[in-house]
């Protein structure tokens, strides 16, 4: 429910209920709404954290900005995060602006490195789901890359979600039936990871033709080997509008010689699949828990991990958005937005739970969320916690012999 930020914004604003309150009232209400609350703004470091810098394996979060609106007080980029093992780099979404911190990433790592060789360590990338705010720099990574060494050694592994296979419910709230909406391309209305990437190309296909005749580019279609997730069989799964994220466990999806990444469902409905990935390697792990409520699924995946990267919601936040007295739509939307994302301190409980030796707090909404607040996920924790910056890394393991 990402797509439910920016849309329980503009609900809020459009609200009697907060002109209602008086104009002094309504500036406040408004203050908090775009603020998360009364705290400090969050400030990202401006370059890649050198203390991680020893280390084969280090997690660097590109973007920690959660949904699609954009809030004053912070620089956020889109969700994104890499995973760096030995020489390769796997990439997890590609939120606002990732294909370029990607970059400023890997420059930091390799200061030496040609403009035209800077993307040949990238590996695979990972989408969790397909929201909007997961995927838009995706064709920026593609045709931005295509000159910068994408897919140069072996092709770039794209890996995501299927096909949803049944359009989403309308939302609708009891006692006030809604029309069902017009069908956006009812050919194709919920493409999976392939489909979307045919679209792209489909899309850029000027641009694309002239660079390969005139400019004697490779095809970049050859340059990415793109592939949709498969499930399992799933006991207790029903459809994707009954049962989005059924009890289960995790499976495989991709591996190498460097890193093994198994996934599961998690509870961001409607969305389906929804997944959270787990990467192993010979220094440790690393899960991402995508976009998800508190979910026992992603409990099972990031049992006793090194490192598990959360998605975050202020809940104090919403609470601003939505001030009382509620009517049926807001109630319910509210709700919503809370059901499928996880607060602060619920973060802190589902790493506690998992076993997990660091907690990253990442996605987070409203993007400029303090740390003092999100550091209120230790209440619940006992383990090492990381309120997540742009650029900033984490070695994992042991550090690199001098």
């Amino acid at each position: 429910m990402c797509q439910e930020v920016g849309h329980a914004v503009q609900l809020a604003l459009s609200r009697r209920g907060l002109l209602k309150a008086g104009a002094g009232a309504s500036v406040a209400a408004l203050s908090l709404m775009l603020g998360g609350a009364p705290v400090t703004a969050a400030a990202a470091p401006a370059a890649v954290d050198d203390a991680a810098a020893g280390f084969d394996t280090r997690l660097i979060l590109l973007g920690t900005a959660g949904g699609p609106a954009w809030f004053p007080g912070s620089s956020r980029h889109g969700i994104a995060s890499a995973l760096q093992v030995r020489e390769l780099t796997y990439m997890i979404d590609c939120g606002d602006g990732a294909a370029r911190q990607l970059a400023h990433a890997l420059m930091r790592a390799s200061p030496g490195a040609h403009p035209f060789q800077l993307l040949e360590p990238l590996r695979a990338l990972f989408f969790t789901h397909l929201h909007s705010d997961h995927v838009v720099d995706y064709n920026n990574l593609l045709l931005q890359g295509w000159t910068a060494g994408i897919g140069r050694r072996q092709p770039l592994d794209v890996l995501g979600p299927g096909p949803r296979g049944e359009l989403p419910p309308t939302f609708q709230v009891p006692g006030r039936p809604r029309a069902q909406p017009d069908v956006v391309f009812p050919d194709a209305p919920t493409p999976g990871t392939v489909q979307m990437t045919d679209g792209i190309f489909r899309a850029f296909a000027t641009d694309i033709n002239d660079r390969v005749r005139d400019y004697l580019w490779p095809d970049v279609r050859t340059l990415v080997n793109v592939r949709d997730i498969a499930l399992p069989p799933i006991a207790g799964f029903v459809s994707p509008n009954q049962t989005p994220a059924p009890t289960m466990e995790p499976f495989p999806v991709w591996s190498d010689a460097n890193v093994r990444v198994s996934a599961t469902l998690v509870e961001h409905a409607p969305v389906f699949p929804s997944f959270a990935f787990r990467f192993d390697s010979e220094q440790g792990s690393v899960v991402f828990s995508g976009d998800t409520g508190p979910c026992q699924n992603l409990v099972r995946l990031a049992r006793n991990a090194d490192v598990l990267v959360h998605e975050v919601i202020d809940a104090a936040w919403v609470d601003a958005l939505f001030p009382p007295p509620l009517d049926a739509t807001t109630e319910a939307l509210k709700h919503h937005l809370l059901s499928a994302h996880t607060s602060i301190e619920d973060a802190g409980r589902i790493a506690e739970q998992a076993g997990a030796r660091t907690l990253v707090l990442s996605h987070v909404i409203p993007h400029n969320v303090g740390d003092d607040r999100l550091r209120g996920a230790s209440r619940h924790y006992s383990g090492r916690l990381v309120p997540g910056h742009d650029l900033a890394a984490i070695g994992i393991g042991r550090r690199r012999a001098a």
